[in-house]
């Protein structure tokens, strides 16, 4: 992770997007990171576009990790107010 804690994501065609992270949460053995697309701190009372993902270890032994954006709708809603309860001063809407 970057300064301000940017991460550079690089997709499957090889194209890159940088992410700020505004949470992590460990779920049932799984990790979550709460995403923005700006960079994001307490003051900042924009409305914004944000992402969960899934975090997972590559299986081959390597030191990358697999980001997976978090899709399906139960999984969804139980994340998400996880990381509400967690920030308390957001609130998160799909």
């Amino acid at each position: 992770m970057g300064k301000n804690g940017e991460i550079v994501l690089t997709a499957e065609d090889g194209s890159e997007e940088a992410f700020f992270v505004v949470e992590k949460a460990e779920i049932a053995g799984r990790v979550y990171l709460l995403v923005t697309d700006q960079e994001w701190n307490e003051e900042n009372e924009e409305e914004g576009e944000a992402l969960i993902l899934r975090v997972r270890e590559e299986e081959d032994g390597s030191d990358m990790v697999r980001c997976d954006v978090v899709e399906d709708e139960k999984e969804l809603v139980v994340v998400s107010k996880y990381f509400e309860e967690l920030m308390e001063d957001i609130d998160l809407s799909m």
